[in-house]
């Protein structure tokens, strides 16, 4: 199951307190502070898992608090360090504040460690505090607490290619024949019901990823349809492939809806890179598809290709500009 979303509570550990203590020994009636300091408490890490796709787990599980530090003891013993609590999270999560949405950290980068929350420093026994005046204190210092945060996880999928296109505009498709993922397929809208991640192996020891997200229908930007729910997997995405059916009545008229509602919802991802794939070549005839790989779209500088998922016609000419693509993005 597909979860990019989940509020969790995270909370490091409590310094241990220090210990009042005095020496014991035989022959010394008067023995000075022995008390040891107590331990620090446990930190919270935060570990982008390149192997988790999903926030499924924190569906199940909500708190995760690390141990506290433990006591100073006697004899100048020091208490125990609290273990920490290592949270490991797909790349690409977002880490914001419940109360003011406001993002404390972005995990962008794949087997990145990241110190979330710092433990809380361990109180200091009363054999720190002797002095010349106080041979004998009595008193020490407790641990101090550790940080806490209500927080929201928000998943957006690391992709080098975002799909975009209506329902039914062959998405799942074409990510089953180019990749090993195997969506639900099927001839209704909003057969894709959460994103897909594939991975394209192209020629020699070269690979891509794609993400595959539900369709968007005019409005997703303001919530229709399945929009803001999913548009934000592909805001990571390094190129925008757009897929319009090529039987559609108004080729024009649907890039037209599809860039808008990009813009809409993000005007940086409407000035990613774009590709627009016509797909479903197989529905007309074969002298048509010459002119419509002649076709521009108005307003628009993006490529044209023209392909069939199903029978693999124009597929090779895709990946290939998918690919010229990635590579000037990388040489950015």
């Amino acid at each position: 199951m597909f979860i990019d979303y989940a509020e969790i509570e995270i909370k490091s550990g409590k310094g241990g307190d220090g210990a009042v203590a005095f020496r014991r020994e035989k022959y010394v009636p008067k023995g000075g502070p022995a008390g040891g300091n107590g331990g620090k408490g446990g930190n919270v890490i935060i570990v982008a898992d390149a192997n988790l796709f999903t926030l499924l787990d924190f569906r199940y599980q909500k708190k995760y608090y690390a141990e506290d530090g433990k006591p100073g003891g006697t004899s100048l013993k020091d208490g125990r360090k609290g273990e920490d609590i290592i949270i490991r999270i797909p790349p690409g999560t977002l880490i914001k504040d419940a109360k003011t949405r406001k993002i404390i950290l972005d995990v962008d980068k794949k087997g990145v460690e990241y110190l979330f929350a710092k433990g809380g420093r361990g109180g200091k026994g009363n054999s720190n505090f002797a002095t010349a005046t106080n041979q004998t204190p009595r008193f020490a210092e407790k641990g101090k607490p550790g940080e806490s945060f209500s927080v929201i996880l928000e998943l957006k999928l690391i992709a080098d290619v975002g799909l975009v296109g209506f329902p039914n505009a062959g998405k799942s498709t074409l990510i089953s024949t180019i990749s090993e993922a195997k969506p639900k397929i099927a001839d209704y809208p909003f057969t894709t019901l959460e994103p897909n991640l594939g991975i394209v192996r192209y020629k020699n020891f070269m690979s891509f990823t794609v993400a595959d997200i539900p369709g968007i229908i005019e409005g997703a930007s303001e919530g229709k349809g399945l929009g803001l729910q999913f548009l934000r997997h592909i805001e990571r995405t390094k190129i925008l492939l757009f897929l319009i059916d090529i039987t559609s009545e108004n080729i024009q008229k649907d890039y037209k809806v599809l860039i808008g509602e990009l813009k809409k919802y993000s005007p940086v991802l409407a000035e990613k890179p774009v590709i627009i794939g016509l797909s479903k070549a197989d529905l007309i005839e074969e002298k048509e598809i010459k002119k419509f790989e002649k076709k521009k779209i108005r307003n628009s500088d993006a490529p044209l290709r023209v392909f069939s998922s199903a029978s693999g016609y124009g597929i090779d000419d895709l990946l290939e500009t998918i690919w010229s693509f990635i590579i000037n993005k990388d040489l950015d």
